[in-house]
């Protein structure tokens, strides 16, 4: 079933070391996405899901696979589908929680993660300052509609297409082709571990994305660089990794959720 990866992920995933990820089918690593979501209370019970092609092109797979893994999770008591207009795919009521075995790979490449993460703060500064020297208006412009995409998603998948855009135009814009391929496979392989994430959360990311692009603007690289650092660094705490026991460590350690320090 390795065929069913889809280009973007089996490119990544063909080119790193035999992760745990690695030896689960297409069909299952949607399966585990959406329902590690489910258990971290990223995705709450109620919701709707976004559509076939959405969900496929924000977790890289086909759209067929969607499909089945729609069927297997509403047969696991995770979702439940209903017809008509105002139909669609929603978490249960009640879903069922460590319902899917296969979230136990995501969990066992939680090292792997950390190490992706860490490479890609790294290329971020490095991009965001030297591209504050060759921005130009066009790119600008096309910074401005990404964050107007972002500001108007209403899904998580949504959030992200226009998310990946925003951040290869910088690191285009800084100038380095060999550079920007060793960021396309840091990145690749990174958005294979990517679960959903709550439209709150969505809404604070951009405001730090409009704070990057006036950096740009005013030529202010050292600002530009540490924005966008920072901006990456919060993966480790509000990817999967950051979530879980499972993922933490002295370096990074995970807090509360979200919903948790609230209280």
């Amino acid at each position: 079933m390795a065929s069913e990866l889809g280009d973007s992920a089996a490119g990544a995933l063909s080119r790193g070391p035999l992760t745990a990820i690695r030896r689960t089918s297409a069909l299952d690593t949607v399966r585990a996405r959406i329902s590690l979501a489910v258990d971290l209370g990223l995705l709450a019970p109620g919701e709707r899901l976004p559509n076939v092609r959405a969900t496929a092109a924000a977790l890289g797979v086909g759209e067929i696979t969607v499909r089945r893994a729609f069927s297997a999770l509403e047969r696991e008591g995770i979702v439940r589908r209903r017809p008509g207009r105002s139909g669609g795919t929603f978490i249960a009521e009640q879903p069922r929680l460590h319902a899917v075995a296969e979230s136990a790979a995501y969990r066992q490449d939680a090292a792997r993660v950390r190490r992706l993460i860490d490479e890609r703060v790294v290329m971020e500064a490095g991009f965001a300052h030297l591209a504050t020297a060759r921005i130009d208006a066009e790119t600008l412009g096309l910074l401005d509609a990404a964050i107007a995409e972002m500001d108007a998603a209403t899904t998580w998948a949504d959030f992200h297409t226009s998310d990946k855009r925003f951040h290869s135009l910088i690191a285009t814009a800084a100038g380095l082709p060999s550079a920007l391929a060793m960021y396309t496979r840091v990145t690749g392989e990174l958005y294979c571990y990517f679960l959903p994430y709550a439209m709150s959360y969505l809404r604070t990311s951009n405001e730090q994305h409009k704070q990057i692009r006036a950096a740009l603007d005013g030529r202010d690289a050292a600002l530009a660089a540490r924005l966008l650092s920072a901006h990456a660094a919060e993966l480790h705490r509000t990817m999967y990794v950051g979530l879980t026991a499972t993922g933490t460590s002295d370096e990074h350690p995970a807090p509360a959720p979200e919903h948790a320090r609230e209280g």
